[in-house]
């Protein structure tokens, strides 16, 4: 993977873990959902724009990945995608004050090895 291949990938990456984000903050303002609810709150939905900034912000982290398809093998880009997990996790900790236990920490640790295993060049 190139440098410029590399950056669509990570801005790839980062569009679709700041919908993630985006997509959580709304759903807290959304509340719980269920049964007795899930109709007004799906229609509310377009009303919280945390959560169309988030949709729009996955809709470029899409885009933005088929570009990266056009240039790297998907054997390569499908795997490295697992790095938004890794991001995802940091947002959790940081944002939401969602704690990481180790049993979590070992497991992001063996997708960054197995991430830099995949795309690194023999």
């Amino acid at each position: 993977m190139t440098l410029p291949e590399f950056g669509l990938f990570l801005i790839s990456i980062l569009a679709s873990v700041a919908g993630q984000w985006l997509l959580k903050a709304g759903a807290l303002k959304l509340g719980r959902v269920d049964a007795s609810n899930v109709v007004s709150h799906v229609l509310g939905m377009i009303a919280i724009p945390e959560l169309l900034a988030g949709l729009t912000c996955y809709a470029v982290g899409a885009i933005v990945y088929i570009l990266v398809l056009t240039r790297v093998k998907l054997s390569v880009a499908g795997p490295a995608v697992a790095l938004g997990y890794v991001f995802s996790v940091l947002i959790g900790y940081f944002i939401f004050r969602e704690p990481i236990p180790i049993s979590r920490l070992v497991g992001l640790g063996l997708i960054i090895c197995g991430v830099i295993l995949v795309i690194w060049k023999s």
